[in-house]
């Protein structure tokens, strides 16, 4: 069951990972630092879009509009940390 566990928390790792390049390309893209007309910047935000907006879509349903500030990405964060801890606490015992 151990294994199990290791390879949730390495997924959940790889998401928050993918989930900041995600938020750190749109900055990017959003000050013109690089250009989506670029074929390989639009695959790869692209597939970070479709992997990470969905969990973004689900969270900002449930919190208030805060104008232009985004936090669900912050919130995503730390419930994958809260999971990834609870994992960790599982394993050890």
């Amino acid at each position: 069951m151990d294994p199990l566990f290791k390879l949730i928390i390495e997924i959940i790792g790889l998401y928050k990972f993918a989930l900041g390049a995600y938020i750190i390309g749109s900055w990017l893209l959003n000050f013109n630092v690089i250009n989506s007309s670029n074929r390989f910047v639009y695959i790869v935000m692209d597939a970070l879009f479709k992997l990470c907006e969905p969990s973004m879509r689900l969270i900002r349903r449930f919190i208030p509009n805060f104008g232009a500030m985004d936090i669900s990405p912050i919130i995503i964060f730390l419930l994958l940390s809260f999971l990834q801890g609870l994992l960790h606490q599982y394993i050890r015992i």
